[in-house]
């Protein structure tokens, strides 16, 4: 019953458009906390990407089918499936 609940908390937060939110664990609790922090959405393309926030401090090579590519900004890490934003994450 609780993974239902978390499962169907995590498909809300991931349908809820415009919203700014990153999920924390607090003393083994899943939370969702406010983030204001710019970041590319997705579906975003590199070329973008690299536009708006400039170039990565640091790139990750492909890995795996699909391959997924990883970006370090200061204050996110971006993540692409081919050439395309699939997620981005603040950092702790």
């Amino acid at each position: 019953m609780r993974s239902a609940k978390l499962l169907a908390l995590l498909i809300g937060c991931a349908m809820t458009a415009g919203a700014a939110a990153e999920t924390v664990v607090v003393n083994g609790h899943l939370q969702v906390a406010s983030s204001s922090i710019a970041r590319p959405g997705r579906g975003t393309t590199m070329r973008e990407v690299k536009a708006k926030f400039g170039a990565p401090q640091k790139r990750y090579p492909a890995v795996g089918k699909p391959p997924i590519t990883r970006w370090d900004y200061p204050a996110f890490s971006v993540f692409f499936e081919y050439n395309r934003v699939v997620d981005s994450v603040v950092h702790g």
